[in-house]
């Protein structure tokens, strides 16, 4: 999820971009704001979110990205947005697929970034007195950190790349089953893993089955509340006190340096294709080039790379539950919920101004919310919607949401995907504690278990927005609705 450059820069220039309402929780930058802007740009908000968005980037980086040739309808954000590398974190942005451009900054450095959710048939009062036990070998069984040995490090790099998850399950990491539960069943058909190049093979290999650091997680949550109860049984989940564990990682270092290197390569053709940047971190390629057309077979084998490490993760994940409990994975119910990427571009058919339309959806802190009946969704969601899952900040409460028709036709099928940062990693260094920190959340209950002291400061709870707020804004505004509320019990982080 995280760009590489961590520090939001101030607004500048003494110009306030203006929002102007456009519904309830919805602000129009109008296409008057900037010099290029070919649609107008919309954010999905409550007003008191206005001010903190304010104090970064993020809304001038929204109207940059109304500027990029074929975006169609408008540049959106989500509640959660923040400053990021070109577009904003929690930005969504479509772009004719024959027309438009694809730009690595509105997907982002960590490639299908994303989250899943595990389910178990174990309850809170069964797991309390093991909590510390489970977090201490879940630890040891998913390694976390910068760099560092995965669970499955590998050598045959180019099969993960062609098979995603399906190279996990076929090398026993998982369930067959796993796979109908995973955005795009775990695999992207067009990757093409010779555009990932020997250096992000190198970086990607060895850290296959790992975490990583930041905001990357492992936690043990609890159902707090079902919100809705036809949607929580489809998604098996079945009452308050239920423990399920969410993961949040991604591609780790291959999908960053694909990121890097193709970027280098549309940076030096810019000018050749005729496309002016106000922010040359927009740096893009016409979607039928030769050039587009690698990045996206590179980003494609990249997000294969990042289904195959969450799902040596869940194996992992399973084993250590196993050795816990005493009891095997199937007996204590640990079944995939879904797997969601927000860091990623899709080509999809949505409708737009009364006509089916093929697009490049461009969701960079974002994710995937498509509705009941959608065949890209699940059959066993179908009725209620895709599964949308929504991580809190370390020591506060995550949740689960349906995806809507109204998404579908607003958003392009696109919500929110966590609470998403009101301070830097430095600024949250300085303001919060490592004792104070974790002081707090053993007296909440929560059982931490961290590689460093800065993975715990940097990650402060305080460092993020009020994830519910969040949650609030994408409910109200009918794009992701509420169906469970999870809070946490045990957390690992790099």
């Amino acid at each position: 999820m995280a760009d590489p450059v961590l520090e939001p820069e101030p607004s500048g220039g003494g110009h306030v971009v203006p929002l102007e309402a456009a519904g309830r929780h919805r602000w129009a930058i109008p296409t008057t704001y900037k010099p290029g802007m070919r649609v107008p740009g919309l954010l999905f908000a409550s007003e008191t979110m206005l001010g903190a968005i304010r104090l970064d980037k993020s809304a001038e980086q929204v109207a940059n990205v109304a500027t990029l040739p074929g975006i169609v309808g408008h540049s959106m954000a989500m509640p959660d947005i923040h400053w990021g590398y070109g577009f904003p974190i929690g930005g969504v942005a479509a772009m004719d697929a024959d027309e438009g451009v694809v730009s690595p900054g509105g997907i982002g450095f960590d490639i299908n970034c994303g989250v899943r959710v595990i389910r178990t048939d174990l309850t809170e009062g069964e797991v309390r007195g093991k909590m510390k036990a489970l977090v201490e070998t879940l630890f040891r069984h998913v390694p976390s950190g910068v760099g560092g040995k995965g669970a499955a490090a590998t050598s045959k790099v180019h099969e993960v790349l062609s098979e995603g998850a399906h190279w996990a399950i076929r090398n026993g990491y998982g369930w067959d089953r796993d796979l109908e539960r995973l955005e795009e069943g775990g695999r992207m058909t067009g990757a093409q893993p010779d555009h990932v190049s020997p250096r992000a093979r190198e970086r990607g290999g060895p850290q296959l089955g790992s975490l990583g650091s930041g905001n990357h997680f492992l936690e043990v949550q609890a159902v707090d509340r079902i919100e809705h109860p036809a949607a929580a049984k489809a998604f098996g989940l079945t009452k308050a006190g239920q423990v399920c564990v969410m993961l949040h990682t991604g591609s780790r270092g291959l999908g960053h340096q694909v990121c890097t290197d193709h970027l280098e390569t549309f940076a030096r053709h810019l000018s050749g294709w005729g496309i002016a940047l106000p922010d040359r971190q927009l740096a893009c390629a016409p979607t039928r080039s030769t050039q587009a057309q690698a990045y996206l077979g590179a980003m494609m084998a990249a997000a294969n790379f990042a289904w195959a490490n969450r799902q040596v993760i869940t194996h992992q994940t399973r084993l250590a539950f196993e050795k816990v409990f005493g009891r095997g994975a199937e007996e204590l119910g640990l079944d995939v919920v879904y797997d969601v990427s927000h860091n990623m571009a899709k080509v999809e058919d949505h409708r737009f101004e009364g006509k089916r339309r093929r697009l490049v959806v461009h969701r960079k802190g974002a994710t995937r919310a498509f509705g009941p009946e959608h065949p890209d969704v699940p059959d066993r969601y179908r009725a209620v919607g895709q599964p949308v899952l929504v991580p809190g900040s370390m020591g506060t409460a995550s949740w689960i949401l349906a995806g809507t028709t109204q998404a579908m036709s607003e958003s392009w099928g696109s919500c929110c995907h966590g609470a998403g940062r009101r301070l830097s990693r430095s600024a949250s260094t300085a303001q919060f504690s490592y004792n104070d920190i974790t002081r707090s959340m053993r007296e909440a209950g929560i059982h931490l278990h961290s590689l460093t002291r800065a993975g715990v400061t940097e990650e402060a709870p305080g460092a993020y927005k009020d994830v519910d707020a969040v949650v609030d804004v994408v409910h109200e505004a009918g794009l992701g609705g509420k169906v469970a509320r999870l809070r946490p019990l045990g957390v690992v982080k790099g």
